[in-house]
């Protein structure tokens, strides 16, 4: 559950029996801004099913049954359709939970102009899936969309800010709990180490350990058994070389810049890896 310290955005939204409803922001920011591409990888149920294990590479994901409304609403997800996606899966109750919070925290962190409207998708992530997580302490997927919102949401309000209201303890327990009960949950890995990296870079490596357990050799090794089990993330490369640039500063520049190179070079799978090849690209050029 979130921190007592994050305040909701309403009472009823911290019990998994009421669904959380739509911040005012939310609520009138309109339609979904589209992907800016036309020549993403297009799927329907068939395909995502056949597709599944390397479109889920990151995560372990049960495959929904062939040809069901959830396999469709994946495959609306892969296909960059996040918000006709996110609709569907909170039409499923629980069992959609894991395809609207990942379709509206992908979309809010790649696609959404507005600052205001990003924030509160992330808070209504956070939330929604905090409150699943205290009912099902053991789901993943659960925990694992809570610990990526609260992470975007605290890099929104300043990781500093995020850290004194206690966000960063339930980021971290959240992401070592998936990581205790499923071992190769490599985005789990990458996330954690990117958090262990950041707090190091605005808190500094002494004040890190005494106070959030974190460490710089714990980074790089979560960094790199995480891109071993997935060792086609483009996200990853990445978070793995601005990390490697905040520990050891400009020393580590070269190995960085093959990260951000390999990234580049990767065929996308679908239009979430499309963004991560695109910024790739973008971030050789700067």
């Amino acid at each position: 559950m979130p921190h007592p310290d994050f305040q909701p955005l309403s009472r009823t939204s911290a019990h998994p029996a009421h669904p959380v409803p739509a911040h005012p922001v939310l609520a009138n920011a309109g339609p979904w801004t589209p992907l800016p591409w036309a020549d993403v990888p297009r799927y329907d149920a068939r395909s995502v099913a056949t597709h599944w294990a390397r479109l889920h590479a990151g995560h372990a994901l049960p495959m929904p049954p062939d040809n069901s409304a959830l396999a469709e609403g994946w495959a609306l997800y892969h296909s960059g359709e996040f918000e006709r996606a996110a609709t569907l899966g909170l039409l499923h109750g629980a069992e959609g939970l894991a395809l609207a919070n990942q379709s509206s925290a992908i979309y809010a962190d790649y696609l959404e102009p507005r600052e205001a409207v990003r924030l509160a998708m992330f808070r209504q992530v956070i939330e929604r899936a905090g409150a699943q997580a205290a009912a099902e302490p053991d789901n993943c997927q659960a925990l694992y969309w809570q610990a990526y919102a609260l992470g975007r949401y605290s890099q929104g309000i300043s990781v500093a800010r995020a850290l004194a209201q206690g966000l960063g303890s339930t980021l971290k327990g959240a992401l070592e709990r998936v990581i205790e009960l499923q071992p190769r949950h490599a985005d789990a890995h990458l996330a954690l180490a990117s958090f262990h990296a950041e707090v190091i870079d605005k808190v500094g490596a002494l004040v890190g350990r005494m106070t959030y357990g974190v460490r710089a050799e714990t980074s790089i090794a979560l960094f790199e058994r995480g891109l071993e089990m997935h060792p086609d993330s483009a996200a990853g490369m990445m978070e793995y070389a601005r990390a490697l640039l905040m520990l050891h500063g400009e020393s580590r520049m070269g190995e960085a810049t093959r990260l951000y190179e390999q990234a580049a070079a990767l065929k996308p799978a679908d239009a979430r890896e499309r963004f991560d090849v695109e910024l790739a690209r973008a971030g050789l050029k700067d």
